[in-house]
């Protein structure tokens, strides 16, 4: 099965899309001052990685779209994408690290399920799943961990923002 080029596009535009809350909302001075676990990754870890996952789940997005039988496939993968977006205003944008954690279990759910339609659809489509899978299991580790080690740290308020 050849990958649609347009489609590729199309589903790396969404990505970008994503990905551009961690422009808007950025980690900045706030985010040094939190206590975080011992497994947090360099921050130029950040980048890399979700780079790589864009890169991997548009290219499976474009593989799936063509097929047949995909309606759970990019039910999960829109979703997946919603959530995503949604969880780095809640945490770097609001500051709630506990509001944030429990964006991240639907957000793993569906990342979960795109993985598992997507590899029932078509193998390739699957494997370029895992790593994203295995990064939001790390980032809900993390998250459960810095609301864990920052209870104190209040939100901003409403005037704050």
């Amino acid at each position: 099965m050849d990958m649609d080029i347009y489609l590729f596009a199309i589903f790396l535009l969404a990505c970008a899309a994503a990905g551009a809350t961690g422009a808007i909302f950025s980690p900045g001075e706030w985010y040094k001052t939190l206590e975080k676990p011992w497994f947090t990754p360099p921050d130029w870890a950040f980048p890399v990685a979700w780079t790589t996952i864009y890169l991997l789940i548009s290219f499976a997005g474009a593989r799936l779209a063509v097929l047949d039988g995909n309606q759970y496939a990019m039910a999960f993968w829109a979703a997946q994408a919603a959530l995503a977006t949604l969880w780095t205003p809640l945490f770097f944008g609001v500051r709630r690290i506990k509001g944030s954690l429990a964006a991240m279990g639907p957000l793993w759910l569906s990342v979960l399920g795109c993985m598992v339609s997507a590899f029932a659809l078509d193998f390739w489509a699957g494997l370029a799943f895992v790593p994203y899978m295995v990064w939001v299991t790390v980032a809900a580790a993390l998250n459960f961990e810095m609301w864990r080690l920052n209870r104190d740290v209040k939100p901003l308020s409403v005037d704050q923002i």
